[in-house]
């Protein structure tokens, strides 16, 4: 079974991409779903959080996000030790995800892919482009959040461009080209 990870910056559509993998019979884990959902499940996971911010990152609801991102988002020494403690988690998660699927390949669907070297343990990757301000656009849609708040958070990721340079793959989500031709031929090479 192949393992292809799927990526894209904030706001470029790559969980929309995944859904239509999902449509067609093709499992996919999103990495970025699992990590919110460890963080308050894993012991060994919220202990180290704890450790590392403090036992006030956490309330009775669980990780407090605002609070963790206004310290992570500015800090990417903080951010580095977040992931040092997320990142292996999802990964042994992962692990026993792929145990129970039965598939030509599946899918991992991370926002960071690239950053923390993850692609290289993977069979090819693919990358969800659209430009700049349509991203910006359809996560202050989404979010309610502000342009600046959007592009600090775009600061942590990798530039487009670079991403390219090492993606086997890429879907244009810009509108441009319509996507499901694009994952139908992307499914026909990877099978």
């Amino acid at each position: 079974m192949k393992i292809i990870g799927i990526t894209g910056g904030i706001g470029s559509g790559k969980s929309t991409i995944a859904k239509v993998f999902i449509s067609m019979g093709f499992p996919v884990y999103n990495s970025d779903v699992r990590a919110k959902e460890l963080i308050n499940s894993d012991e060994d996971v919220i202990n180290s959080i704890k450790q590392e911010f403090g036992s006030n990152i956490y309330s009775s609801k669980g990780l407090d996000r605002k609070k963790m991102a206004s310290i992570v988002f500015t800090d990417s020494d903080k951010l580095q030790k977040l992931n040092n403690i997320v990142h292996p988690a999802v990964g042994k998660d992962f692990e026993n995800w792929c145990s129970t699927k039965n598939s030509t390949f599946v899918l991992k669907e991370a926002a960071i892919l690239f950053e923390t070297g993850i692609y290289k343990n993977l069979d090819k990757t693919i990358l969800v482009t659209c430009p700049k301000e349509e991203r910006i656009n359809r996560v202050m849609k989404r979010d309610s959040a502000t342009k600046e708040a959007i592009e600090a958070r775009m600061n942590n990721q990798w530039s487009e461009e670079k991403k390219k340079e090492l993606a086997d793959y890429i879907i244009d989500n810009s509108g441009e080209e319509m996507v499901i031709p694009q994952v139908i031929s992307l499914i026909k090479t990877l099978s």
